[in-house]
Parts: structure tokens; sequence; C-alpha cells
């Protein structure tokens, strides 16, 4: 039987009336903590997942850089055989609308060493987006990767490197630990840039390589060069893993504050 849609008649007495608006006034804003109890208990607030850092550099004493590859659209089989070779702990922030119907590559190349993280659904600028459209993103691509891999990354890179508050909380109720920028970008065509500081290598850079249409050199080809670049400077390939993320930790920016890095995946 269908049911009718109820009307409060005038004669409602006063004192349900304010127990619908107090219970209406009750709602948490998305995002909040919220209360819990046992059964037979009192209600205990949760406070909310604290906001990861934002990072593009390491500080470290060791001698290393940190190789982070963006989208997922080049599927090069020799690169798979190059991080095999020289056992490369690459970081790959994977897009689930780019990656498509190649996760079985980024199978093959978590198989060899490779460790995949959180790059969106989507690929949205997602600063302005309501908490709830950033949170599907970003969520959305941990239950895809958890379901194809049976992994939940820790770390998660924002597209073309742009986030705002909103983006930190929804990152953290998706289960991210830190949000991962970059101090260095591998061009299509091998040649290093730099955000910001010295124009060169140093101990710690989080090195970006975003996906490129038809690139004059293959992923292979880039990243032997930029090996080539880093013995010349005593530098090796650590794993941005065992550097970043391991505890959350209050983030810098302000409420509501939008920041973006010059160039990005």
């Amino acid at each position: 039987m269908r049911r009718r849609r109820g009307t409060i008649p005038g004669s409602l007495p006063a004192a349900l009336a304010l127990l619908l608006a107090a219970a209406a006034g009750c709602a948490a804003p998305s995002g909040a903590g919220h209360l819990s109890s046992r059964a037979g208990g009192p209600a205990t607030a949760v406070a909310p997942a604290p906001l990861p850092p934002v990072v593009d550099h390491v500080t470290t004493d060791d001698p290393v850089v940190f190789l982070t590859y963006d989208d997922g659209a080049e599927r090069d089989l020799r690169f798979i055989d190059l991080v095999r070779e020289r056992g490369l702990p690459v970081s790959m922030f994977l897009t689930d609308s780019v990656t498509g119907p190649g996760y079985g590559h980024f199978a093959r190349l978590r198989a060899v060493g490779a460790n995949l993280q959180n790059h969106t659904l989507d690929h949205p600028a997602l600063p302005g987006l309501p908490l709830a459209a950033q949170r599907a993103q970003i969520c959305g691509q941990q239950r895809k990767l958890a379901a194809r891999f049976g992994i939940r990354p820790r770390l998660f890179r924002p597209p073309y490197g742009r986030h705002d508050t909103a983006t930190l909380r929804a990152a953290a109720e998706c289960g991210i630990t830190a949000v991962v920028l970059w101090r260095v970008t591998l061009e299509p065509d091998g040649h290093l840039t730099y955000t910001h500081g010295p124009r060169h290598l140093r101990p710690g850079d989080i090195i970006s390589v975003p996906s490129g249409e038809a690139p004059p050199l293959t992923l292979a080809e880039r990243t032997t060069r930029l090996l080539t670049e880093l013995e010349e400077r005593d530098l090796r390939v650590g794993r941005l893993e065992d550097h970043v993320g391991a505890t959350p930790s209050p983030a810098p920016p302000g409420p509501g504050e939008a920041t973006s890095s010059p160039s990005g995946a």
C-alpha cells in the first residue's frame, strides 16, 4: 500500500514541536566527530582522524631520492624489466579512469617491487569540490585498489598537486596518512625541472614522473637517464613508504586554504 506524505497539523502540541526541532539540530556536520556507545553505556565522542601531512621532500641523511609515477597511462614492458633488474622501489600513484583495463600491468609491476598508491578515481581538480565529492574520489580509489590487489594505500597524490582543507579531511577519512607532492619533475624529454629550492638533485627529493602522450622518450628510457644522473651524484632510489606516512600528523595549511604546485600530474 502506498504511503501518503504526512503533514503536521496546526494543533500539534508545542512540546512535540520543540522536540522535533531539537532532534533536527543534532545532526553532526560531515567529517565531524561522532558519538558511539556500547549497549547500555553512555555515548562517547569519537574524534575525527588527524589531517595527514603534506610533503614534497623528505628530511634524511641517507643519499636517497624517491621515484613516483603518476596516473598509469604509460605501460612500458621494458620499464617492468628495469624495475626488476635494478630493484627499484618505485611508487605508482594510480588513477582508475586512466589505468582502466591495464591493472594487470601494474600487478606485474607490484610483483617486481613497485608500490601502488592512490591518485583518485577520475583525476579531477579537487579544491573547491564538496567534501563528499572529494571523499568519493579518494575512498573510491581505495576500494578499487583493495578489490584488485588486496591493499589499502597510505599515500595519496592529489591531481595537479592541488588540494585544500577538504582534500586533507577527505584523505584522512579514507585512511590516508600522507599527501605526497614533489620538488622535482622528470619531464617527457628526460630533463628535470624544479618547483622550488636548488636546481639540482639533493637527498630526500621526491621526483614526479607524469604520464605523457606520445613522449619522445619511453618510461624506461627516461628512468634510465635519471638513474645515470643519480649515480653521478652518488644518490640511489629509496622506498618512499619507509619514510612517509607511517604516522598521521596535522598538516600545515589553514582552514579553506588551497595550495598547488607549479606543474602537476
